[in-house]
């Protein structure tokens, strides 16, 4: 723990300014993810509602000071040398340390690619760890036969990577911090990026991205050259739904048509509550000589100057939250002024997983702590969280008036400073992508599938 090496003062140093650093960042989040496994423990057997009040009063008073310290603001300077810091989070993935191998390996400048990596991995210290489900062959009425297994503590893909002699001295250089969460604390990708954020050191690039990737060669300065190339920048973000590969396919060489954010849709699943997903459109009928615009990010890639940390925080009030948060950075973006774009080539390819694959789910492990086996739990919970963005955006079932009656009032909790920016209005957004809260219907966006909007 950050905090017994080097004791308080590494933290109250962050939150006074007086000499912020990466590790006194991560003593901060430690400390919270301590006081999390306690209230996980004391509250096994709470209903929903109260987990969640809680959950809110820890993160208000354990991660709100180092929000507010620095509102508004980098919490370091911005390095004008063309380094790129990549957010990875991790949920017990086991292509974490070769992800990092191809990334380096593939860099054209690896000595500027720095990596902040959230991995939340089932160590076997407190708890037996398991299997996802698992599909094991067929009934007699053909249906799947599932199963959940014990399995050994998961790999460190960290540790994979730092003790490869051909990538140790990135390690020894500091490229790579990692923030270790128990699988226990772990409850999603938008709590997992949040923290990943937060271990940016300055680096002039941010990319987002999942921790099970493959890399075209040079990608890293093909993308830097490619965001300069938007007519927006230094707002502009480049985003896509990047290819799939396989294990065992060959090297990744990049440079099919990147995909183009264009469309969304309202979900008919119950557990997501119509929230919006967004979707790919048509491809550009000819060839660009820059990139052009598209309507929304993909939660899974995105690449930016790293100003866009200060304009669009990551929101650490969206715990068990798994939808949602591609329509929230899109809003936030647009709104804050940053103008969206699809890279002309692919650089990155990911691995795909469906369910068939029996890897473990966050929300398995839910289930677990708090000793409701399955997703059922998680949904309840993110029931009450996803109407932080439901109101985001303006669904008219989640006005301040409804959730207050339905007692949802926590999830509104420091929500000016993560919710539609002052530079462009909620309505504009709302027209740009055609999207229509009354009928509940996604237009078709002209400029978007026509590539028109540079």
């Amino acid at each position: 723990m950050a905090e017994d090496l080097f004791g308080k003062k590494i933290m109250t140093d962050v939150l006074s300014h007086d000499k912020p650093t990466v590790a006194g960042i991560v003593a901060i989040l430690q400390r919270f993810l301590r006081k999390l496994h306690q209230l996980l423990v004391e509250n096994k057997h709470s209903t929903s509602d109260d987990v969640i009040q809680k959950y809110f009063a820890l993160a208000t008073e354990y991660l709100a000071p180092l929000e507010e310290a620095y509102r508004d603001r980098s919490i370091f300077p911005v390095r004008e040398d063309g380094s790129i810091f990549m957010s990875l989070g991790a949920y017990r993935d086991h292509l974490l340390g070769e992800t990092l191998r191809q990334a380096f390996k593939t860099a054209a400048y690896p000595e500027r690619l720095f990596v902040g990596a959230v991995v939340q991995n089932c160590f076997g210290i407190d708890v037996q760890c398991r299997t996802g489900v698992e599909v094991k062959g067929k009934d007699k009425n053909g249906r799947p036969i599932t199963k959940i297994s014990d399995r050994q503590p998961d790999v460190n893909g960290i540790e994979q990577f730092c003790t490869d002699p051909d990538y140790k001295q990135y390690c020894d250089s500091g490229q790579i911090r990692a923030l270790y969460v128990n699988e226990t604390e772990s409850n999603g990708p938008t709590t997992a990026r949040y923290f990943a954020s937060k271990l940016w050191g300055g680096e002039t690039y941010f990319v987002q991205a999942d921790a099970h990737l493959r890399f075209a060669p040079e990608w890293d300065r093909l993308y830097v050259e490619e965001v300069k190339l938007a007519k927006s920048y230094p707002k502009a973000v480049l985003s896509a739904y990047p290819p799939g590969f396989s294990e065992g396919d060959p090297p990744y060489k990049g440079g099919s048509r990147g995909t183009r954010l264009c469309t969304c849709t309202f979900s008919e699943s119950d557990v997501e509550h119509k929230i919006l997903r967004i979707n790919t459109g048509n491809n550009c009928r000819a060839e660009e000589d820059a990139p052009s615009q598209i309507a929304y990010i993909a939660a899974g890639f995105f690449f930016a100057r790293a100003e866009f940390l200060v304009d669009v925080p990551f929101d650490p009030y969206l715990p068990w939250c798994f939808m949602g948060e591609e329509i929230a950075l899109s809003l936030r973006a647009w709104t804050h002024g940053w103008d969206i774009y699809a890279p002309r080539k692919n650089l990155i390819a990911h691995q795909y997983r469906p369910g068939r694959m029996g890897l473990p789910k966050f929300w398995e492990n839910t289930g677990r702590v708090f000793g409701r086996p399955g997703p059922g739990f998680n949904t309840e919970l993110q029931t009450i969280t996803i109407q932080r963005i439901k109101h985001m955006v303006g669904y008219k079932e989640s006005t301040t008036d409804w959730l207050e009656g339905k007692g949802y009032q926590v999830v509104l909790t420091d929500f000016e400073h993560y919710g539609p920016g002052d530079i462009r209005t909620m309505s504009a957004f709302l027209e740009h992508t055609k999207i229509d809260l009354q009928t509940e219907r996604c237009g078709h966006i002209d400029w978007c599938n026509d590539c028109t909007l540079k």
